[in-house]
């Protein structure tokens, strides 16, 4: 294994991940609050599933995130 061409991959893909991550959120939060589905005030909780079968990852991070 090349370790500096695993890093660089590994990288880009979290930094794919966390940019489409933040995209769908602020999307999402907009859409809500203009629908009157959120007010803006709410603390939301998030969960993403990280799976990689072949490396046998199958791992969950759940936080929240506050609007105000």
């Amino acid at each position: 294994m090349n370790e500096d061409v695993f890093n660089i991959q590994v990288r880009k893909f979290l930094k794919k991940v966390g940019i489409e991550s933040q995209r769908q959120i602020e999307r999402a939060v907009r859409d809500g609050i203009e629908s009157g589905a959120l007010t803006g005030s709410e603390t939301l909780k998030a969960t993403v599933q990280l799976k990689v079968e072949t490396a046998g990852i199958d791992h969950t991070i759940e936080d929240t995130i506050a609007l105000d």
